[in-house]
């Protein structure tokens, strides 16, 4: 049959991303949304637009029913998953069928047979696929550590546990166990050797209903968050062709085993040593699938959208070059990955040969608590992989991001860390670098000196509010142009800005003289070539730099060569009324209380680092943790509350107390 008509049922940046290749082809698209969504990119890209009331996601993109009807209503032929939601759920893809409607994926057995990894790992055994062999939890010992504990059902890191010690396995399957319950309803989990320093490495299948199947190259996916995929590139670095060529046949090898049809990726763990391990098969496409087809030169939704229709596979394609992806996260890296919500004020990256923007946002849209805090992937596609980094990383070095923290710091540091560039990759590279790769003056010392430093950038932000407020209504002011600053008799003022996301105050002191243009005081080598409420240029040691602005409420951003500024201006003097005691727990994003340490009241004693209040947002858990040791002397948070970020949710007080409250067992941060 031929697709006329397509509903994504998904939102976001994959809807956005099917519903191009829709309209390359001429097909019709249909989006679904929640109340949340009423306003976002991908409902305003589609032709058509079906709303699923309410915000939370069992309300609106997990009910299934819901999704069929909507497709019903718009006159659909055809249902593509996407991923994450609904897309690996058997019984949404045999609904979406029966009620006469193109299922764009895998056949629903195919999808049963692998949504259980235990039962995967029984069938790849059978089929000669490499497999990391199962270890009894209750009859393990020391020599079968360290284990991994892996929930049997789902994915994206959910039920996932390291245990290092025998002593806290029971406790660590128990938690796994309920996450598991509560994330996917089934709480089987199973355990396997944790493979230290492995390397994720993925290949992208694809197949049709006449026994052809692609294996298209491998993908490494080491560089993880909680077990969640930050950076990938495509083909996997530094492996040799005997091994390449084993992943290969493996995959070909697993998909055939199920009878697989579409798009879908089988995952590896590849030892230190080179050997392969089966991990598991995603039956979908994948976030990453961007840098296969720029190697491949394909469009893999294009080629699902073929099969869907019963057409064949042409001939296979020949790689060329290098693809790498960076996943652009409105979230706080350095501080345990907090999600950020918000304005998207800005959302520019720079365009060209070889780079290629995936997104569900643009400037102006904003970043609720409901869903994923993935902003975008910027892809790079170069003829070798030195020059696909560099194009990368240089990308998002010049890209202007206003609004939330985000990751892209962390993304730039992380593209040209010295093990990145040489490919020493594995799963343990945040663990080991993260805190480098956070502290405030991390990165090249080339890229530093282009961009200047924090203070450099506060000075310009100081000039161009001291030209904005000199400026009168009107058209958009001549640039002010400077030769070199000079001792005058007038007073030097004062402007206080606390630098985001780190807050480091900086104090930055300029005068107005009697000719009414502001310069700076007391910084010897600094001449100042032109300002405007906008844009300021500096020499500084002489180089020259320039400094766009923007100015949102409180919030300054500047962005530079080589690096990008937000500040968040001070009044001169502290306010009393604004400080809150010390020992003060405060939200730090709007969320859910979804649980409470046992125990937890007024009065009784708690110990430095606790975990204390458990807060939902944006699919993930976040522990709030006790400051010091002390006494609990005020408790506002009870599981349920909707909490906006700054809210007041306990007090500790330092110093002795009662006995220490008991912490419950432990429950994952990482919901998504």
């Amino acid at each position: 049959m031929t697709i006329t008509t397509l509903l994504v049922a998904n939102r976001g940046e994959i809807a956005c991303r099917i519903f191009r290749t829709c309209r390359d082809l001429g097909i019709t698209t249909v989006a679904v949304y929640s109340d949340a969504d009423a306003e976002a990119l991908h409902v305003r890209e589609a032709d058509l637009a079906v709303r699923l009331p309410g915000s939370a996601p069992a309300d609106t993109y997990l009910r299934g029913d819901l999704v069929v009807a909507a497709a019903l209503a718009a006159g659909a032929d055809a249902v593509h998953p996407g991923y994450g939601f609904l897309s690996e759920n058997a019984a949404f893809a045999a609904a979406v069928q029966d009620a006469g409607l193109t299922w764009v994926g895998p056949p629903v057995k195919a999808i049963e047979l692998m949504a259980s990894k235990t039962r995967a790992k029984e069938l790849m055994a059978g089929a000669g696929v490499p497999l990391l062999a199962p270890v009894d939890p209750a009859t393990a010992g020391p020599d079968d550590l360290p284990l991994l504990l892996k929930a049997a059902s789902g994915g994206g890191g959910r039920g996932m546990r390291i245990v290092h010690e025998l002593g806290s396995l029971p406790g660590e399957l128990l938690a796994a166990a309920a996450e598991a319950a509560s994330a996917f309803g089934d709480g089987e989990v199973f355990a396997e050797p944790y493979v230290e320093r492995g390397r994720h490495v993925e290949v992208q299948v694809m197949a049709d209903a006449y026994d052809t199947v692609w294996a298209l190259g491998t993908r490494d996916c080491s560089l993880q968050r909680r077990h969640q995929k930050v950076i990938e590139e495509a083909p996997a670095p530094g492996l040799e062709d005997a091994l390449r060529t084993r992943l290969h046949d493996a995959a070909v090898a697993a998909a055939r085993a199920v009878g697989y049809r579409g798009a879908g990726t089988v995952e590896f763990l590849v030892s230190a040593e080179g050997r392969p391990y089966f991990l598991e098969m995603n039956t979908r496409l994948q976030v990453e699938h961007p840098v296969t087809e720029a190697v491949f030169g394909v469009d893999l939704v294009a080629l699902q959208l073929r099969v869907a229709e019963g057409e064949p596979l042409p001939a296979p394609p020949e790689p060329e070059g290098h693809a790498v992806e960076a996943r652009l996260y409105a979230e706080d890296p350095a501080r345990d990955w907090q999600p950020q919500t918000g304005a998207l004020l800005t959302l520019e990256v720079p365009d060209g040969p070889g780079l290629r923007l995936d997104t569900g946002y643009v400037g102006g849209d904003t970043i609720g608590v409901h869903y994923d805090p993935m902003l975008a992937k910027v892809i790079a596609h170069a003829p070798t992989r030195t020059e696909a980094v560099r194009l990368l990383a240089g990308a998002l070095e010049r890209a202007r991001i206003h609004g939330p923290v985000t990751n892209r710091a962390l993304l730039v540091r992380s593209l040209r860390h010295p093990d990145f560039v040489a490919a020493r990759l594995d799963t343990g590279f945040y663990d080991r670098h993260l805190a480098d790769l956070t502290a405030p003056g991390a990165g090249d010392p080339a890229t530093a000196l282009r961009a200047g430093d924090p203070a450099t950038a506060a000075l310009a932000a100081a000039l161009a509010e001291a030209v904005r407020a000199t400026a009168s209504p009107g058209p958009a002011p001549t640039p002010t142009r400077f030769g070199a600053w000079r001792n005058v008799p007038s007073q030097p003022q004062v402007k206080r800005y606390r630098s985001e996301p780190d807050g480091t105050e900086l104090e930055i002191a300029y005068r107005t003289p009697r000719t009414g243009t502001p310069e700076p005081y007391e910084a010897p080598g600094v001449r100042v070539l032109a300002a405007t409420p906008d844009r300021v240029t500096l020499e500084v040691d002489g180089l020259t730099r320039h400094f766009d602005l923007r100015r949102d409420r409180d919030r300054l951003y500047v962005d530079t060569a080589g690096a990008s500024y937000t500040f968040t201006a001070l009044p001169r003097f502290t306010d009393p009324a604004t400080q809150t005691d010390p020992g003060s727990l405060l939200a730090p994003m709007p969320g859910t209380v979804v649980r409470l340490a046992e125990g937890l009241a007024p009065g009784v004693a708690v110990e430095a680092g606790q975990p204390l209040i458990w807060l939902e947002a944006m699919k993930m858990e976040h522990r709030i943790l006790a400051p010091a040791s002390g006494t609990l002397t005020a408790l506002h948070a009870t599981p349920g509350d909707q909490v906006e970020v700054g809210a007041l949710l306990a007090v500790v007080q330092e110093g002795p107390g009662p006995a220490p409250v008991t912490a419950s067992a432990p429950v994952p941060e990482e919901t998504a």
